[in-house]
């Protein structure tokens, strides 16, 4: 498989999915003696733009205390549920740090992605993170397995998406609820009533229901925020004469 093609099915993967594994280096107790302990803890996440995870971390869990002792961090993201056989199928650990971020953008994002993370988000033990990744691992099954680094991964920007996302997805969701639901149903195969968009990027939207999360791809990325209408009427159009 060409890097490209192994890089966008690395962020279709990470994209499609709402939580992840965390592991930070837990410091060793008094009188230990030894280093860093590893630990893995279970995490919600949202994704930037640029594949960058956000997190939203309580002050008094065990991994934020590790990262604040060392910012690096890994983050498993496993996308071999319902599989028979869950060697098999993909998974990807992004290799990074983990930095305390007060950008409105990016809580934005992940609220959207978490609607009920809201509230307990401005608790003062409660902060955001983002990750800044430099590189990845992906195993795809039985022997597709290779690192990618930080530029491999990223995804061609969309002018002035990233800016006017919100607005792009309380519209749709305000105001075309039916064309959501056409995504969902028609596009995913996906059952049920209530879908709602949490995130657009270049590459695609991402859905929620419940506790539900699904993906839309676009079958070309995004240039500028102002290609966004245009591909959504014309999935609409693919939805209802599917």
């Amino acid at each position: 498989m060409q890097t490209d093609d192994t890089s966008r099915g690395v962020r279709d993967l990470v994209r499609g999915l709402d939580r992840a594994a965390l592991a930070t280096g837990l410091p060793a107790p008094p009188g230990d003696g030894g280093g860093p302990w590893p630990y893995a803890s279970l995490v919600l996440a949202a994704v930037d733009h640029d594949l960058s995870p956000i997190l939203l971390l309580s002050e008094l869990a065990e991994h934020t205390k590790a990262i604040a002792a060392d910012s690096r961090v890994s983050l498993l993201f496993d996308g071999t549920h319902g599989l028979d056989q869950p060697l098999t199928g993909p998974r990807v650990t992004l290799v990074g740090r983990a930095i305390r971020t007060d950008d409105e953008r990016l809580a934005r994002r992940f609220l959207a992605r978490h609607p009920d993370a809201e509230m307990y988000a401005g608790f003062k033990d409660f902060s955001f993170f983002r990750v800044t990744v430099e590189r990845a691992h992906l195993v795809g099954g039985f022997g597709k397995i290779r690192w990618l680094t930080a530029d491999e991964l990223r995804a061609p920007p969309a002018e002035g998406l990233a800016e006017n996302e919100a607005g792009i997805v309380s519209h749709m969701n305000e105001d075309h609820a039916d064309a959501v639901q056409l995504y969902a149903g028609r596009l995913l195969g996906l059952a049920g009533e209530g879908w709602r968009m949490t995130g657009i990027d270049p590459e695609g939207i991402d859905l929620r229901r419940g506790g539900q999360v699904a993906r839309l791809r676009f079958d070309a990325p995004l240039a500028a925020a102002g290609d966004a209408r245009k591909v959504l009427v014309a999935l609409v159009a693919k939805a209802r004469a599917a």
